[in-house]
């Protein structure tokens, strides 16, 4: 293998043209409010908002989910479609198999007073994500034509925090 310079010194200065711009560091939170589980809920709108407010031209928004029974998802809004994915999660992790993490006699560690049987909620978080990571272009999300963000409910109705951090290159 042989390494080829990146382009002559004139090409070079496009380099620091661009670290003239303001680096820009942005993470707010989107409070979600479940209803069901499993649920698909599209944050979509509330990303683009906070890429749009962060004025980052050229970089990534990462959306993370602080729960290991919510997950972020990249996919299509489509009924249909969120009924067969709801369905998938349902014959890989059932709600109602036996699960070790819910005999709350032997389970000892990670417990809260309002503790429920989830371990399929855990299981199921196996087959996702905690979190996704999209490029932004010309100050947006680059996005394909049917691509939308989910934070998925796993475990039952509650409160989720899902934290978007975006990192780039805004106007100086």
């Amino acid at each position: 293998m042989r390494i080829v310079a990146a382009g002559t010194p004139a090409q070079r200065q496009v380099l620091v043209r661009v670290h003239e711009h303001a680096t820009v560091f942005c993470c707010e939170p989107v409070e979600v409010e479940s209803n069901t589980a499993p649920e698909f809920v599209d944050i979509t709108e509330h990303v683009v908002s906070i890429v749009a407010a962060s004025g980052v031209r050229f970089g990534q928004a990462t959306v993370y989910s602080t729960h290991t029974t919510a997950a972020v998802k990249i996919n299509e809004n489509e009924p249909l479609l969120l009924q067969d994915m709801v369905r998938a999660l349902e014959r890989a992790s059932p709600c109602h198999a036996d699960y070790h993490h819910n005999d709350f006699s032997r389970r000892t560690v990670n417990m809260d007073e309002d503790e429920c049987p989830n371990g399929h909620a855990h299981c199921q978080h196996l087959f996702l994500s905690t979190s996704e990571t999209i490029p932004i272009l010309n100050g947006s999300l680059a996005l394909g034509q049917w691509q939308r963000v989910f934070l998925v409910e796993l475990d039952r109705p509650k409160r989720r925090r899902v934290l978007v951090n975006v990192l780039g290159i805004g106007e100086a």
